[in-house]
């Protein structure tokens, strides 16, 4: 299955063409396109870690080009959503579209550019779609919970530099978490609260998986050393 070409349009500029992929066409996603077993101009840092744990302030530090994996969430209305908490389970893998992410991870790699999804958290649904380009630079940094369930598949393709799992103290996590989505008006207060505690609770067996998957575990500093070490 060929992939959709690219909207036209300068680095950054809205599109009115979605791209969004159907649940059913995963495996179709994951194929690999035309060309891909040359080697890749540029590879890929995967960075994981709890919500709040310092993965978007890193990559700001590092000024890398990022993927923000959190604009390839589902919209909330689409059927068959996990939910937990009286409310869709962001944290669960199944809200998360991985299918469409690699597909525009490996085009960064490759190419250069790609399409890429402008996701509004508040309403949980897509906006838009941007043009991003990650210029002449070496690595880009795919940043978000959902980076692990990744690892995989960019191995196989010759894209993973490295892949990283920040860690933080329970209470430093919760705290920043808290803060950021009050600040963000993400969910209603009593609903960020009630999901921050039961992250909380999770983030232990998080941590666990996705160092299973591949990532290591490394505190923010030790992570941004390993990251600027790959330049």
């Amino acid at each position: 299955m060929s992939t959709p070409a690219l909207p036209d349009g300068r680095h950054g500029r809205a599109v009115d063409a979605d791209g969004a992929s159907p649940a059913g066409d995963q495996e179709a996603l994951f194929a690999e396109p035309a060309g891909a077993r040359r080697p890749p101009r540029r590879r890929v840092v995967l960075l994981t870690g709890p919500s709040g744990s310092g993965k978007t302030s890193m990559v700001r530090r590092l000024g890398l080009p990022v993927l923000a994996l959190d604009d390839f969430y589902r919209d909330g209305d689409e059927p068959g959503l996990p939910h937990r908490f009286g409310i869709v389970d962001w944290d669960d893998p199944g809200s998360w579209d991985a299918g469409r992410a690699l597909v525009a991870l490996e085009r960064l790699c490759r190419e250069g550019e790609a399409a890429v999804p402008v996701y509004d958290i508040p309403t949980s649904r897509r906006t838009g779609t941007v043009h991003l380009s990650v210029g002449t630079a070496p690595v880009v940094v795919a940043e978000g919970i959902f980076a692990a369930d990744l690892v995989a598949a960019c191995r196989e393709r010759a894209l993973l530099a490295d892949a990283i799992c920040l860690q933080r103290p329970l209470a430093v996590t919760f705290t920043f978490r808290l803060l950021r989505d009050l600040a963000e008006s993400r969910k209603p207060p009593h609903v960020l609260v009630r999901r921050g505690l039961g992250l909380a609770r999770a983030e232990p067996a998080l941590v666990r998986r996705w160092t299973d998957l591949g990532c290591r575990p490394l505190a923010v500093a030790e992570a941004e050393a390993a990251v600027r070490a790959l330049l």
